[in-house]
């Protein structure tokens, strides 16, 4: 079928890729592409990341890259509390091939994000990232590698998931679009970019993908990208923290396209081996059985630790149990049900904001606290996002809308399940419905039906008010955009509220959301 392209689009070619190697006459080599995705500030996996490709250039069996699909500015302590410079002083280190944004790259602003990423010695690709207005994407859509006779190009996309997550990125401060991820166009923009790839000498199209293995609301997946599109060899997905080795997609040419994704926070390093006779293999392998480092990203990351300890190793409580946002394998249950460790953050909300609920996103709870000493490192770890604390007014019935419309995806998971305090309901999974909802009375010190008419005051982050819970908030007035930080109001209620004392009462959920199967 013949293909009507649109528009070119300007093309990055590295004539010497920091990875690649010159043309070697009758020498055929394999390619080898290690690959990671939403690391979350896990900064103790580039060093291994850098070792490994150290070791196999050295043996000299085969040319080497590195690549990221997205998702490395934030998710931990060594992002939050330095709005990702941080991350950036390792990952310059480490020796990119190619990188793609993904969504919490956004968190600090896109002028942040443009800064921070032009100190990386890699290009940056990603075919979709417009600014609004531009007839050209911000980041080359694709940049070319050669490795001895052939040619690999590294696409990039981004989910337009991103322009709700992180709205407040997408907006100036009047309320005008700057950026813009073309969410009808994605597959467009990605063939183009493919098409255009090929067109300059790609053996090989690799996409740099974050967009997930999810439908979402805004956009698509990235089995739907492939089978919309063709042209491309292999994805490098990311955004949905799965674990895949490998899955076989059908493009809209009937061929099959291998996907892969590593997990999160360098559960494993992926591997893809492109052999000379055209093969691709894919491997992930596990953090911990990966023997090498490398001294300069090593060194990069020690400095970084000096940094974070003269703050994260302040002991705000001890705790005889774990708080916990996932389960034992690793699977994230504060998305989809009721913990201990969200009951605690939202009492935290609720009680030094002095409201009637506390209300936190159950995406924006990260990892377990375990038993033992919690320090202010801990509890930035666990709410890393920087999100201010805001008080706002609800309506009974808009909390009620909330509370169906944020629970309605059950059993799947979803980052706007709410973790609540001073409100307890009954989730019916079956008919998406919510009954049986009460708020705490505290002068009586009893449960009272909630009243679709009656105003309540409401402790929660900016995020949750403004983009989160599904955008059932943001029409809600504000009482008080407070100078307090999500992780600030949690640390001083461990410290202070409750005397560096974690109560047994926390020890389990504390029946706040029932969900019945009906």
């Amino acid at each position: 079928m013949k293909r009507v392209i649109l528009f070119l689009f300007p093309v990055l070619v590295l004539v010497g890729c920091r990875t690649a190697e010159p043309t070697e006459p009758g020498r055929t080599k394999s390619i080898v592409i290690l690959y990671e995705n939403d690391v979350h500030c896990a900064i103790d996996g580039y060093t291994k990341l850098a070792g490994l490709r150290d070791a196999i250039a050295a043996a000299d069996t085969a040319w080497v890259a590195v690549v990221s699909s997205g998702d490395f500015l934030q998710g931990g302590v060594a992002g939050a509390l330095s709005d990702g410079q941080y991350i950036i002083d390792i990952m310059r280190h480490v020796g990119y091939t190619a990188i793609t944004i993904g969504n919490h790259e956004f968190d600090y602003g896109g002028t942040r994000m443009k800064s921070l990423l032009a100190q990386i010695p890699a290009p940056v690709v990603c075919a979709n990232f417009f600014e609004v207005g531009a007839s050209k994407p911000y980041y080359a859509p694709y940049t070319l590698c050669r490795y001895g006779q052939r040619t690999v190009a590294y696409v990039g996309v981004l989910t337009p998931q991103t322009m709700i997550g992180e709205s407040y990125s997408f907006y100036d401060s009047n309320g005008n679009q700057i950026y813009d991820l073309r969410a009808d166009e994605v597959p467009q923009s990605v063939q183009q970019a493919v098409d255009a790839a090929r067109g300059e000498g790609a053996d090989y199209v690799v996409l740099l993908s974050h967009m997930g293995e999810k439908h979402l609301s805004l956009g698509i997946s990235s089995h739907e990208l492939i089978a919309a599109t063709n042209g491309i060899d292999v994805v490098l997905d990311a955004h949905s923290h799965s674990v895949i080795v490998r899955d076989e997609v059908l493009n809209s040419d009937q061929k099959t396209v291998p996907v892969t994704q590593t997990g999160t926070q360098f559960a494993h390093i992926g591997k893809l081996v492109i052999l000379p006779d055209g093969h691709i293999s894919l491997t992930l392998l596990p953090i911990d059985d990966i023997p090498y480092t490398n001294a300069v990203v090593s060194a990069a990351t020690d400095s970084v630790y000096q940094l974070l300890n003269q703050v994260t190793l302040t002991e705000l409580a001890t705790c005889a149990f774990d708080l916990t946002a996932n389960d034992a394998n690793g699977q994230r249950l504060v998305r989809k049900s009721e913990t201990n460790l969200g009951d605690i953050i939202t009492d935290a909300f609720r009680e030094v904001l002095q409201t009637e609920i506390g209300l936190c996103n159950g995406g924006g709870i990260r990892v377990n606290i375990p038993a033992g000493t919690i320090t202010y490192g801990d509890v930035v770890n666990t709410l890393p996002f920087n999100n201010p604390m805001v008080k706002l007014q609800a309506s009974g019935a808009t909390i009620l809308r909330m509370l169906e419309s944020c629970t309605a995806s059950l059993p799947e998971e979803n980052g706007q399940f709410p973790q609540l305090s001073g409100v307890r309901c009954t989730v019916h999974r079956l008919s998406h419905t919510v009954t049986d909802v009460q708020v705490y009375d505290a002068a009586g010190d009893t449960w009272l039906p909630i009243d679709p008419m009656r105003t309540y005051s409401v402790a929660t982050t900016d995020y949750c008010a403004q983009e989160g819970m599904a955008g059932t908030l943001k029409d809600c007035p504000y009482v008080t955009i407070t100078d307090k930080f999500d992780s600030g109001t949690f640390a001083s209620f461990l410290q202070t509220t409750l005397g560096g004392i974690v109560p047994d009462r926390y020890a389990q959920p504390q029946g706040r959301i029932t969900i019945n199967e009906d």
